[in-house]
């Protein structure tokens, strides 16, 4: 058995092992609940009992201090019967994380999260035709984000049509760096999916935890700021309100006549004109405070865990850095604001203080400016938070899948275009086929063999391979590892023309959809400055007959071929087999198979040269239709 079997095998056992412990632990903390169940109960009873008991025989006093003790050791209960409840709610938090991640191994699609139901842009290269996203799609296998942004920062990664050379290697050191962490991973998922249990968790069908939207809070806070700031009320309410104690103090010691109910009934009137703009004060910042708290946990653990001989985390991290600008320190300054604006609970207090100082506009002032420091700043604590859980999504599928490799993306010239264009793969998979059934081949595309024309018979495996070409293209340049041995590839923009289908709402036949998305392709070459197309055709105008179908064929090719670009065309048609006769860098490779005792056998092996066999014919004859001999 390989190495990397061996590797993948022992990750399977260790998660297993993982999930056992959480498995027992968790059961354990049930029994401990339980327990703290009814101890409350007794409390509960005993103190009512025995308060009843003692108010009788007693005296009331007695009665009440017992009823006090009772409240005071049942809260002490409650307390701790608090932790073993978040205990419980972490540990199946965990577990599930840890049964997603064998679901993934194992490729067991009911087992993941919800995949993201948002449409992709209509037209895209190769969204559709590589089942980048939707239910059994590459995004949904690797996502494990529990904000919608971060699902939908990966997703971008994976739909990047414009590859960089620069952010890819960046991005796979990133992804390296954060594969040897599976605590940090973990801990990380864990805090978000204890964020999203509050009030933004959304259920999705059959029970599962929908995306968290947590850009509604900047949103919130953002439009919460207001437009007319309060400094101008603040000032003039002060000068009154020192003008007023001013004249208090003179008038106390007979230096002026008792002017001060004047200027007082001044302070007043205003105050009171304006006191619709402190009227929300309180509500808002209770809603504030709430907002931050869903965020409070993941932020602590970013801030306060250490980076040392992590540069690439540290400069993502760098906003919970910051020792004045950290969300620690916010969420303190916002804890003061709030103890000041809350003197408006206690109202005899609120009066007096009020009737010398407008503390409550100084203080919704001091909130309007806090606002506007986290309306700033929220912003880039989260967008360090969707880049890491996208980063993590990557890494977890570099662990989960330790015999992948990160490609090698190959130099470029000055001018920053590719030296040569190049697509060497050894041992190519797909990876969402299941590894017992997969087959993996060597191949490349080079400056000799720039087109390939891949026949073979039905149910061969030659979409199967156009796909696995492009889409470990997408995981390549999203920073990712490759189901490969090794790949070294120069920069493309992958453009496909694979699952083509008719549109009875827009009125367009099979053949137009497809001649439209052969045109776009064709278009798509004509960017110079842009890096060479690579291209993926299946069945090239599979929608007219035999005759017609050969001519554009070879016509396409042939101007293809004239083209910055490189890729494969898959058909059944074997008369364009012998294009590569007529076209230099074209070259033929094909699948095969076998029909043995009465079936038909396939092996999906990639061979050079055109296919010698066919099997339209065997297979009608096998499902029992007539065929002429």
């Amino acid at each position: 058995m390989p190495s990397d079997t061996f590797e993948s095998a022992d990750r399977l056992k260790l998660l297993e092992d993982m999930i056992a412990r959480l498995r027992r632990r968790a059961a354990q903390l049930e029994t401990v609940s339980n327990k703290y169940w009814k101890v409350r109960r007794v409390v509960i009873g005993c103190g009512l009992l025995l308060g009843l008991f003692f108010c009788n025989y007693s005296g009331s006093t007695a009665g009440w201090v017992l009823g006090a003790s009772f409240v005071a050791i049942f809260l002490v209960v409650a307390a701790y019967h608090r932790q073993v409840l978040d205990s419980i709610t972490r540990h199946s938090l965990m577990l599930e994380i840890k049964q997603v991640q064998v679901a993934r191994i194992h490729l067991e699609w009911d087992q993941m999260p919800p995949s993201d139901q948002s449409p992709v842009e209509a037209g895209h290269p190769f969204a559709a035709d590589l089942d980048i996203a939707g239910e059994r799609s590459l995004h949904r296998l690797l996502d494990s984000a529990v904000t919608k942004e971060g699902s939908s920062r990966l997703k971008s990664w994976l739909l990047n049509d414009s590859p960089n050379s620069l952010i890819i290697e960046k991005r796979q050191a990133l992804v390296q760096e954060l594969k040897g962490h599976c605590v940090f991973r973990d801990k990380l998922q864990l805090l978000s999916a204890v964020a999203s249990l509050d009030a933004y968790e959304q259920r999705a069908p059959g029970g599962k935890r929908g995306r968290w939207n947590s850009r509604v809070v900047v949103d919130w806070i953002e439009h919460g700021v207001r437009k007319s700031p309060l400094l101008s009320t603040v000032r003039l309410l002060g000068m009154l309100a020192a003008l007023n104690i001013s004249l208090i103090v003179l008038a106390g010691f007979n230096l002026i006549p008792h002017l001060w109910p004047i200027v007082f009934l001044v302070y007043l009137g205003v105050m009171l004109a304006k006191q619709a703009q402190v009227g929300t004060a309180w509500g808002e910042i209770q809603e504030l405070e709430k907002a931050l708290r869903r965020f409070k946990a993941v932020f602590q653990y970013l801030e306060s865990r250490g980076y040392n001989g992590c540069p690439g985390l540290t400069e993502i991290c760098a906003p919970f850095l910051d020792k004045e600008k950290r969300p620690s320190a916010e969420i303190r300054r916002l804890a003061r604001l709030a103890s000041a604006l809350g003197l408006r609970t206690n109202a005899l207090l609120w009066f007096f203080v009020h009737a010398l100082v407008p503390w409550d506009f100084y203080f919704t002032y001091r909130l309007e400016l806090l606002k506007k420091d986290i309306a700033h700043l929220l912003p880039r604590w989260l967008d360090a938070w969707y880049e890491l859980e996208a980063l993590n999504s990557l890494a977890n599928f570099a662990y989960l899948n330790p015999h992948y490799v990160f490609p090698e993306i190959v130099s470029c010239n000055q001018g920053g275009q590719p030296e040569f264009s190049l697509f060497d793969a050894r041992a190519l998979g797909h990876p969402l086929l299941q590894p017992e059934s997969k087959v993996c081949n060597d191949f490349a595309l080079d400056e000799r063999h720039k087109i390939v024309v891949l026949t073979g018979s039905n149910m061969a495996g030659k979409s199967t391979f156009l796909r696995t070409v492009g889409v470990n293209l997408c995981l390549g340049y999203a920073g990712a590892p490759v189901n490969a041995d090794s790949l070294r590839v120069s920069l493309f923009r992958v453009f496909t023309c694979i699952k083509v289908s008719d549109s009875v709402q827009d009125g367009l036949s099979y053949f137009y959809a497809e001649v439209r998305r052969l045109k776009a392709l064709l278009s798509a070459t004509a960017a110079d400055e842009a890096p060479p197309l690579l291209f993926l055709i299946d069945e090239i105008f599979r929608g007219t007959n035999s005759r017609e179908r050969l001519i554009g064929g070879r016509a396409y090719i042939r101007e293809l071929s004239n083209r910055r670009t490189v890729g494969l065309v898959a058909t059944h048609d074997l008369e364009l087999v012998k294009l590569a006769d007529k076209i230099p860098g074209l070259a033929n490779f094909h699948f095969r198979e076998e029909v043995r005792e009465g079936r038909m056998v396939f092996d999906y092996r990639l061979r050079p040269g055109p296919c010698p066999t066919t099997n339209a014919l065997q297979i009608m004859r096998l499902e029992g239709l007539p065929v002429d001999d």
